[in-house]
């Protein structure tokens, strides 16, 4: 069963109004991580996804996360738009933080933007934002979506929302 949309703001874009399948573009967004004191990652290069009840999951170039923190997770996941996932592991001073990234080394030809990026999950890190915004991690332990309020949703991922 499909929800009833939320009204967007004249701010704000709807997920609803969001591609399926799901799209990539270029964001000049400004996205900083830090856990532990330490910035994880900082860019106004990120490449975005968009898919309908989804907040963006935005993917980060490597070269503008910090030197030494990723380690290779093992294992691995296939969407069906984006190709092969490939997992990280995020390791500050003792702190590991097991497979909170993901890149796809080698997407499908719709989504080579995101070659030699990775995304993460907001949830785990102590700060990640959005344009100075704090970000709300998307609901479950599968979407990596990160949520402001710039966006209208509601958004998929929370209990009851599997078949939407």
């Amino acid at each position: 069963m499909r929800p009833e949309p939320e009204t967007p703001e004249t701010s704000q874009e709807s997920v609803w109004t969001f591609p399926r399948p799901a799209v990539a573009e270029a964001t000049s967004a400004h996205l900083v991580i830090r856990h532990r004191g330490s910035i994880v990652a900082d860019t106004r290069r990120a490449i975005r996804t968009l898919e309908t009840s989804h907040p963006p999951s935005y993917y980060i170039p490597r070269d503008d996360i910090a030197p030494g923190v990723l380690r290779p997770a093992g294992g691995g996941s296939f969407c069906e738009w984006k190709g092969d996932a490939f997992y990280w592991d995020v390791v500050i001073g003792d702190a590991v933080l097991p497979r909170v990234g993901w890149s796809y080394p080698d997407p499908t030809p719709a989504f080579a933007l995101l070659r030699n990026h990775i995304a993460f999950y907001a949830a785990p890190f102590d700060y990640c934002s959005v344009d100075g915004e704090t970000v709300t991690p998307q609901a479950g332990g599968f979407y990596g979506g990160w949520i402001t309020s710039r966006l209208a949703g509601p958004f998929k991922g929370g209990p009851g929302t599997q078949g939407w």
